[in-house]
């Protein structure tokens, strides 16, 4: 707490009046292009990974980057998504996931999560990845299983979310795109998920351009 103070003084007195112009106009309406899902882990910071600026994105976070499916009851995730796509049409969604993921450590480790009850049962809109593990990657351990578990996780939600009626409407209209990207903690680097190659693949530069691949966010579309 001793941080926040004088950072909000320093916003407040160096960056928001540097930047009144553009905070007048968001205050009056936004206007994002990208819903961006991600976890809540502290170490992933959305804005500074993408390089957006105030109101370029739009924000879902949440233990496991965790879409629940249509018919959740009290499903704050779907609302919000709802509102991004059909009141601020929004055009591209991204679910990214991270390595070292707590919550995916947790779906293989559920003996840990013994005194986590609440996030025993968000997970169970995990059980898929879960499923998808225990039957498909018998011959993995450790970080490799943990980064399975991950990577298959994306997909899952990314599953979750075509259920949703408004994405899967404005998907029928072509005027959504879904994108699976994976952060690696250790080194900064996103992975996209490549239909074509069945697989993740680094998202790099082009030509030494600082743009990343297939566009600013270096979205690789999934379906």
């Amino acid at each position: 707490m001793e941080k926040l103070i004088p950072g909000l003084h320093h916003f407040q007195t160096e960056i928001f009046r540097s930047k009144q112009e553009l905070y007048s106009r968001l205050a009056e309406a936004q206007s994002p292009e990208v819903l961006f899902i991600t976890c809540s882990d502290s170490r992933v910071l959305p804005n500074e990974l993408t390089g957006a600026g105030p109101g370029e994105l739009f924000i879902v976070r949440n233990a496991g980057n965790i879409v629940p499916p249509h018919g959740t009851a009290n499903n704050g995730e779907a609302a919000t998504i709802e509102y991004a796509v059909a009141a601020l049409g929004v055009r591209h969604i991204i679910v990214c996931g991270h390595t070292r993921c707590g919550a995916m450590q947790g779906l293989l480790e559920p003996d840990k999560l013994a005194r986590l009850p609440a996030m025993r049962e968000w997970l169970r809109h995990a059980e898929a990845t879960q499923r998808i593990i225990e039957e498909n990657y018998r011959h993995l351990s450790g970080p490799p299983l943990l980064d399975a578990a991950v990577e298959e996780n994306v997909l899952v939600q990314m599953e979750h979310l075509r259920t949703l009626p408004t994405v899967a409407a404005a998907l029928a209209r072509r005027q959504l795109n879904l994108y699976a990207w994976v952060y690696q903690l250790e080194d900064g680097s996103v992975h996209a998920y490549d239909p074509d190659q069945g697989q993740f693949a680094p998202v790099v530069a082009v030509d030494g351009d600082s743009a990343r691949a297939r566009g600013r966010f270096g979205l690789q579309q999934v379906f």
